[in-house]
């Protein structure tokens, strides 16, 4: 056995070797500065555990807190020109679309899925900032339009999720066009009588604001969300003055009634299940795992219970 080679030297490599520690196992809030531990953020739906910031969180996550057991049908979205302009800046418009897919994994901006929650049949659509911060563009337009024939088709309530910086420019005048695009696909739902339902997100801005996420039943924002078309350091330049404290965030809005309710992402779920099902005219929902008990059945169970006693 050699004592120097066997023992010493890994016993010096294992002290003066550096430790892979991996870069993603902690999250810095950007309100207060906590540094939070990737498994408990993840827990708390990407909200500080320290102030109750609420930070970005991708569809794919969004769905699996809000479907029953995270379970969810991804809805086919037609796939436009992926560069109708020929558009290029710094980089080649096809080349941004590229890293922007590498980056979230996703194909674009809004993600369509339909599934159960609370035991209600939905649809429901939500944007990823991560995605060319959320911009609206075709494949925008085309995802808010398949989510509303889909609601049409299994009618039942449309949800959408809303985050952007508002059109998508490397897009141009047909960016633009999705907003009335998108108003007609609303209106849809309102002619079959479905509810559609806007859960505004920060940031929301911009052509967004001005077109689908201004148009629902019922509005409900995220705390502190910053929801505007333009932004309020472009106001202040504009008018030059000085803007009220917390102008254009969610609590701002709830209080001018540009909003119906302001909830933590923690209770979003259980208020859009009490939400979507007093608009359909439905039972309130049981808490539980357990489907609400059938009466008839129950009745017709308790009678046969009966029958029994009485001939033994």
């Amino acid at each position: 056995m050699n004592w120097i080679s066997n023992y010493v030297r890994p016993r010096i490599n294992s002290i003066f070797s550096r430790r892979e520690v991996p870069e993603n196992l902690w999250s810095k809030c950007d309100e207060c500065g906590t540094m939070l531990f990737h498994r408990e953020l993840a827990e708390n739906l990407n909200v500080c555990t320290s102030c109750g910031h609420h930070m970005q969180i991708s569809p794919r996550d969004r769905f699996a807190n809000l479907f029953d057991g995270g379970a969810f049908a991804e809805v086919d979205v037609p796939v436009p020109n992926a560069d109708p302009l020929n558009f290029r800046d710094q980089k080649k418009y096809p080349d941004r679309l590229k890293a922007a897919q590498k980056q979230t994994d996703e194909k674009e901006a809004m993600l369509v899925g339909t599934g159960d929650m609370g035991r209600t049949p939905i649809v429901a659509a939500c944007q990823d900032f991560s995605f060319m911060a959320g911009s609206m563009g075709m494949y925008v337009g085309n995802a808010i339009i398949a989510a509303a024939e889909k609601a049409v088709e299994r009618q039942c309530p449309l949800i959408l999720f809303t985050a952007a910086g508002g059109a998508r420019m490397q897009e141009g005048i047909l960016s633009l066009m999705q907003m009335p695009r998108t108003t007609v696909a609303i209106e849809m739902l309102k002619e079959a009588n479905l509810p559609y339902i806007v859960v505004l997100t920060h940031p929301t801005t911009g052509g967004v604001t001005a077109s689908y996420a201004m148009l629902g039943d019922v509005h409900i924002a995220e705390p502190n969300a910053l929801i505007c078309f333009a932004g309020p350091r472009v106001i202040e330049q504009t008018i030059r003055e000085k803007l009220p404290e917390g102008f254009q965030r969610a609590e701002y809005l709830l209080d001018h009634g540009m909003l119906d309710r302001v909830t933590e992402r923690g209770k979003m779920r259980d208020e859009l299940i009490t939400i979507t099902r007093m608009l359909m005219g439905l039972d309130p929902a049981i808490t539980g795992d357990l489907p609400a008990p059938d009466i008839t059945e129950a009745e017709d169970m308790l009678e046969a219970v009966k029958g029994e006693d009485s001939t033994s």
